[in-house]
């Protein structure tokens, strides 16, 4: 298994936990100062995790021509 398809396993794993945890927080109404910095967090990371992998493909294809 390459580094990079793991890489990008383990932050498919991460997202995940993160958005599986915000789901399991309840109503969106009842948000506190505590479960906004979460989601603004969670979405930083899955944001991130998007970027890497983008990363990872432009270096795959740079490495194949």
């Amino acid at each position: 298994m390459s580094i990079q398809l793991l890489r990008r396993l383990m932050m498919a794993a991460l997202v995940a936990m993160l958005v599986s945890g915000l789901a399991a927080c309840g109503n969106d109404d009842d948000q506190g100062p505590a479960e906004e910095a979460g989601e603004s967090v969670d979405e930083s990371m899955e944001s991130a995790g998007e970027s890497m992998e983008e990363m990872g493909e432009n270096i795959e294809e740079s490495a194949e021509e």
